[in-house]
């Protein structure tokens, strides 16, 4: 089955309905937050889409997507890949009564003045979200060691050899 590229916006409504389903991928041209956020995006985003209706009749837009991007180890300061793979599932945002309703599974959609979601929107904030906090490689893969890593006070013989910047100013009370 051919990949095609992932519509931009779609009424949510409408394609639950027609009980829609997409198979594509993303241009990492239209991933520009993401491409910001990372040191690097190495392809383009690869994903799947089905819109449906609950049992409470709520339209339902739930999926997956992954993507490999570059980032930069916290620890070493060298890139590595980044596989990142996430799973989504969403309610559109209609009124207060809506947010009420949905589940605490679904996170809500905002949607556009013309009623419809914008896809690529929704799937990069996904990815952006999915992104770790501290980038770093496993420490098995890293080139510092994390023995080499000091934490808490320094040694005594490092303050003592520190002149105190303050001393300036007692030539200057003088």
């Amino acid at each position: 089955m051919q990949k095609v590229k992932i519509p931009r916006t779609v009424d949510p409504a409408k394609a639950a309905q027609k009980r829609l389903d997409y198979d594509g991928i993303i241009q990492l041209s239209l991933l520009k937050r993401l491409n910001e956020s990372v040191s690097g995006v190495k392809r383009d985003a690869h994903v799947s889409l089905s819109f449906g209706m609950d049992e409470q009749q709520l339209v339902v837009i739930s999926g997956k997507a992954n993507i490999e991007v570059d980032l930069e180890c916290q620890r070493c300061n060298e890139l590595f890949a980044h596989e990142c793979e996430v799973e989504f599932t969403y309610t559109p945002y209609y009124s207060e009564q809506s947010e009420q309703d949905a589940p605490d599974e679904y996170d809500l959609v905002d949607l556009n003045e013309y009623g419809e979601v914008d896809l690529i929107q929704l799937v990069e904030d996904e990815f952006i979200l999915n992104l770790p906090q501290v980038a770093m490689h496993d420490e098995a893969d890293c080139s510092v060691n994390s023995d080499n890593l000091v934490f808490g006070e320094l040694p005594e013989e490092v303050l003592e050899d520190k002149p105190n910047p303050f001393d300036v100013l007692k030539s200057l009370k003088k």
